[in-house]
């Protein structure tokens, strides 16, 4: 009896995921079949599978718009914001849970509440910012903005993992001539490592698909492909086969890096979580 509740258990679980799945994933499906339909196959009724591929919509965005470009752009806004997040977010997670006040905790926490808010609140006071500093429409504006919001949560990751490193280790290493920097960079670095790659891979993500930032303050040598997908909206109508070819430069990148760094990124939020 007991094997047939854990059975049944076992197939509503599988059940569910499935089920998950499905609901997720059948947008991204229509959404990837789009790019390769004719105009007229788009809403064809009753939907279907069969179609004959082409590739014209690919042919169209690269002659119309600069693909390239935006491209570029989105990679330099999100591993520069990256690469920012992590050099102020990672010492200051390690300082956090190195230290013994019992406010060190609150801290970390109220670094996180800043990345909860909405990025909507503060859009007005940063766009005056960049404007009086000469900044805007540039993609160092963006990168800047996106490193604010992203090293708070950096910290707040970086401050859990560090906590569940041994700081017996740091102490034998310092016993053995070792100084706190070298401590820092031979053992703790490389035993947080997990949760350095998780921070790093959820900076990549939020600042690779963030639009309210880059719609407003950058222009059109600057904008990325979040923002590009935009120029899929006509006055009257939306391409739908332009956007499903946009999507792909859009969503691919980052979906082959999420894979690529799985395993690593799953240990780091375990790890995180204790």
């Amino acid at each position: 009896m007991a094997r047939r509740i854990q059975t049944a258990a076992t197939i509503a679980q599988r059940g569910a995921v499935v089920l998950a799945l499905i609901c997720f994933l059948t947008p991204v499906l229509w959404l990837v079949t789009v790019a390769y339909k004719p105009a007229r196959d788009v809403f064809s009724f009753p939907p279907t599978l069969l179609f004959t591929p082409t590739l014209a919509n690919f042919r169209q965005i690269f002659a119309i718009f600069d693909v390239p470009l935006w491209l570029w752009n989105s990679v330099l806004i999100s591993f520069g914001t990256t690469a920012a997040s992590l050099l102020l977010g990672v010492p200051a997670g390690y300082a956090l849970a190195r230290l013994r006040a019992g406010w060190a905790t609150g801290l970390a926490y109220g670094f996180l509440a800043v990345r909860m808010v909405p990025p909507v609140a503060t859009l007005i006071p940063f766009y005056l910012m960049m404007r009086d500093i000469h900044m805007l429409g540039t993609v160092w504006a963006v990168i800047l903005l996106d490193t604010t919001a992203n090293t708070a949560f950096v910290v707040w990751m970086m401050y859990s993992t560090f906590r569940a490193v041994p700081p017996e280790m740091e102490l034998a290493a310092l016993t053995d001539g070792c100084t706190m920097a070298g401590a820092f960079f031979r053992i703790a670095l490389p035993l947080a490592a997990p949760g350095l790659v998780s921070s790093a891979l959820f900076s990549i993500m939020l600042s690779w698909n963030d639009f309210l930032y880059p719609a407003f303050l950058t222009n059109a040598d600057s904008k990325p492909l979040a923002v590009g997908l935009l120029s899929a909206y006509g006055t009257k109508d939306i391409t739908w086969g332009t956007m499903g070819a946009l999507a792909h430069f859009s969503t691919i990148p980052i979906v082959l890096v999420a894979l690529a760094l799985n395993r690593y990124f799953v240990q780091g939020l375990t790890r995180g979580l204790h």
